[in-house]
C-alpha cells in the first residue's frame, strides 16, 4: 500500500474514529503533510516508539500504540508470560494516560494480566517496579526529554532493562507482521478488572522505590547532619520528579529545597521551557533566578521522566553557578562512591562500573585508580542495564556505578535504567560529605580534574526531518564509513571502530580485529592524546550525532580542543 492508499484507508476505515477521520479529511489538499503523516509506519525499533503526535501511520496516536501493543502481546503470549503481567507507567506528557489505558486494554483483551500506575511516576519506578512484582516485561509512556509534540513507548523485559538483542528483534518482528490495525484488541476497562486482569498499583510500590534507594546511602547519620547546611533549588521541569525527589530529599535530612514553583506543576505542554531537557542551559533560566534569591548551592533539574539530571553547582570562591555535563556528574558520583566504598573496605578487583564509548575517557582513569573494571558498551542505557544481568548470570563482577554523557546514571541495582531521583540523592549526599570538607560541589570537580587531567567533551548535532531527512543522515554515514581521514582537527586518527560491520581498524598496522559489542550503526575515531570523535545516527530524533573528547592541561584548553574537533567533524559533512 502506497502513501495515498494508505492515507485514504485512514480517511475512509470506519475503525478509526470520527474524529480521526475528519481531521485527515481537513488536510485533503496538503501533499507534503499526508506524505510526511504516511510515508510509512512509525517504526517500532529496538526500544520501542518515539514519534510525533498525531493522526496517521507515522505519529504517536491510539491506533499505533494499540498495532505495537498487539504486537508485544503475541510475543508474551508465545512465551507463556500472560500470568506473570505487564506493569505500565506513564509521564505528563499529552497523550500519556490515554495510551497507557489503551496499552493496558489491549494487553488485557490478550489475557494478559496488567498493572498500571493510577498518576504519572518516573520511568526508573517503572524499571523497579517490573523486578519488584516480577513481571514479564514493562511499558513506560513517555518521551524522555523530547519537545512536547513527541510522545513514545519503552519496552522492558523480566529483569527491569529496556529490551537488547535478541528479544528486540523478535519483537520488533512480531509488530511488524501486524499488517492490519483492526487485528489489534482491546476490552472494557470494567470488563477487565471483572477478570482480574487490570490491576492498579498502590502507594506501596512508591513505598519500597523510595526505601530500597535509601538503603544506599552512606553515613545517614552524617549525611542528615551536614544536610542541614545545604539549600538545593529543584524543578521538575513540569515532569514527574516532583514527589519522588521532594520525599527522598526530605528523608534523608535535606530539609532546605526550594522548588521552581513555576515548574512545578506537572504539564504536557512544557510552558516554561523550549526543549524539556536538563542538557538545555536554558531550561535552568528559572532555577537559576530562585538560586541566587534564596543563596542555593546546588541546582537540580530533572527531565519530564525523571531518569535525567541536570546540575549546577556554586562556585566557592566566585559565587558564581557553574554548569556540569552529563559526564561531570557521572564522574562526581562515581568518584564519590569509590572513594566511600574504599573508606568502608568495599572494594574488591570484582568490582566494575560501567559506561558507554561516547562517554568520558576519564571514567578508566578512575577506576585504574580503585582497582576496579571499566566496562564499556554502545550508546543506551540499556546496555548498562545489560551488563547487571550478564554479572549476575556469569557471577563475574560486582557493580559499582554505572552512567551515560547523556545525564543519565544509576546507583545500585534495585533498577535497571538510569535513575535521576537516586541521583538527585547521591549528589546532595555528596554535596553534605564534602560540605564537611568545606568544598562546594564544583569545588570538587576541580580536585577530580586536577587528579585525573582535564578530560573535556562535548556534543555537535544535524536535525535532519521527513524521509529526506533520514536519507542524508545514511548519505553522510557512508561517507565517514568510506571516505578516508588520516587527521581530525591536526590531531592523527590512529584508529577507526565500525560497529554496524563489527570491524576495529589499527591504522598503523592495518590489523582488523572485532569491536567486540553488538551491531550499532556507529563509527568512533579513536585520535592521538586520549581525544576520539564518534558520529551516529540517532535512535529516537531525526538526528545525527557527533561526540568528541580530549583531555587537556586545563578547562579552557579543552573547550578549545573539542571546539576544533566538532568544526572538523561539521566540516566532513558540508
Amino acid at each position: 500500500m502506497n502513501t495515498l492508499e494508505k492515507y485514504k484507508e485512514w480517511c475512509n476505515n470506519t475503525y478509526f474514529d470520527q474524529e480521526t477521520r475528519a481531521e485527515l479529511q481537513s488536510i485533503k489538499d496538503n501533499e507534503a503533510e499526508i506524505e510526511d503523516r504516511f510515508y510509512r509506519d512509525l517504526a517500532f525499533g529496538t526500544g520501542g516508539l518515539r514519534g510525533i503526535l498525531g493522526n496517521g501511520s507515522n505519529r504517536m496516536n491510539r491506533y499505533t500504540v494499540r498495532k505495537a501493543t498487539q504486537g508485544l502481546a503475541n510475543f508474551i503470549c508465545n512465551k507463556q508470560g500472560q500470568d506473570r503481567g505487564v506493569a505500565i507507567a506513564y509521564d505528563s506528557r499529552i497523550g500519556s494516560a490515554e495510551f497507557a489505558k489503551e496499552t493496558a486494554l489491549c494487553l488485557a483483551a490478550n489475557g494478559i494480566k496488567v498493572y498500571i500506575y493510577p498518576t504519572l511516576s518516573p520511568t526508573p519506578q517503572l524499571s523497579f517496579t517490573v523486578r519488584k512484582l516480577n513481571c514479564i516485561a514493562g511499558i513506560v509512556i513517555t518521551a524522555s526529554h523530547n519537545p512536547s509534540n513527541y510522545n513514545g513507548y519503552k519496552v522492558y523485559w523480566e529483569d527491569g532493562a529496556q529490551i537488547t538483542y535478541p528479544l528486540d528483534q523478535e519483537i520488533i518482528a512480531e509488530v511488524n507482521a501486524i499488517k492490519d490495525y483492526a487485528q489489534a484488541k482491546t476490552m472494557k476497562e470494567t470488563e477487565a478488572k471483572e477478570k482480574g486482569l487490570y490491576v492498579v498499583i498502590g502507594k506501596e510500590m512508591e513505598d519500597a522505590y523510595i526505601d530500597e534507594m535509601k538503603k544506599l546511602v552512606h553515613d545517614p547519620e552524617r549525611v542528615r547532619e551536614y544536610a542541614k547546611q545545604i539549600k538545593v533549588v529543584y524543578s521538575p521541569l513540569h515532569g514527574t520528579g516532583l514527589v519522588p525527589v521532594t520525599r527522598i530529599l526530605k528523608e534523608i535530612g535535606f530539609d532546605q529545597v526550594y522548588v521552581v514553583e513555576e515548574q512545578e506543576k506537572p504539564d504536557g505542554r512544557f510552558p516554561t521551557v523550549s526543549y524539556p531537557n536538563p542538557e538545555d542551559p536554558k531550561a535552568f533560566t528559572l532555577a537559576l533566578n530562585l538560586a541566587k534569591n534564596v543563596d542555593a548551592d546546588v541546582i537540580l533539574l530533572t527531565d519530564p521522566d525523571a531518569d535525567r539530571l541536570g546540575v549546577y553547582a556554586k562556585d566557592r570562591i566566585t559565587g558564581a553557578y557553574m554548569p556540569f555535563t552529563g559526564n561531570m556528574s557521572g564522574l562526581l558520583i562515581c568518584e564519590y562512591l569509590l572513594s566511600r566504598y574504599q573508606e568502608e573496605g568495599k572494594l574488591s578487583d570484582q568490582g566494575a562500573i560501567v559506561t558507554t564509548i561516547v562517554s568520558s575517557n576519564m571514567a578508566r582513569a578512575i577506576a585504574n585508580a580503585y582497582g576496579v573494571t571499566c566496562i564499556e558498551t554502545l550508546t543506551g542505557f540499556k546496555y548498562i542495564g545489560e551488563q547487571i544481568k550478564f554479572f549476575e548470570q556469569e557471577k563475574s563482577y560486582k557493580y559499582l556505578f554505572g552512567f551515560e554523557e547523556s545525564y543519565g546514571c544509576l546507583i545500585g541495582t534495585y533498577a535497571r535504567d538510569k535513575d535521576a531521583v537516586s541521583a538527585v540523592m547521591a549528589l546532595c549526599e555528596a554535596a553534605a560529605y564534602y560540605k564537611a570538607m568545606g568544598r562546594t560541589l564544583w569545588d570538587q570537580m576541580q580536585v577530580i580534574y586536577q587528579k585525573y587531567g582535564y578530560y573535556v567533551e562535548d556534543l555537535h548535532t544535524i536535525t535532519l526531518k521527513g524521509q529526506e531527512g533520514a536519507k542524508r543522515i545514511q548519505e553522510i554515514m557512508e561517507q565517514f564509513r568510506t571516505r578516508p581521514i588520516p587527521e581530525i582537527a591536526g590531531i592523527k586518527v590512529l584508529g577507526l571502530r565500525d560497529y554496524l560491520l563489527d570491524r576495529s581498524l589499527c591504522y598503523e598496522s592495518q590489523e582488523v580485529a572485532s569491536t567486540g559489542l553488538p551491531k550499532s550503526d556507529v563509527l568512533y575515531f579513536e585520535l592521538e592524546e586520549d581525544a576520539w570523535c564518534c558520529v551516529r545516527p540517532s535512535g529516537t530524533e531525526p538526528k545525527i550525532k557527533f561526540y568528541m573528547g580530549v583531555k587537556a592541561t586545563s578547562l579552557e584548553d579543552g573547550k578549545e580542543q573539542v571546539n576544533a574537533l566538532k568544526e572538523a567533524m561539521n566540516h566532513y559533512v558540508i
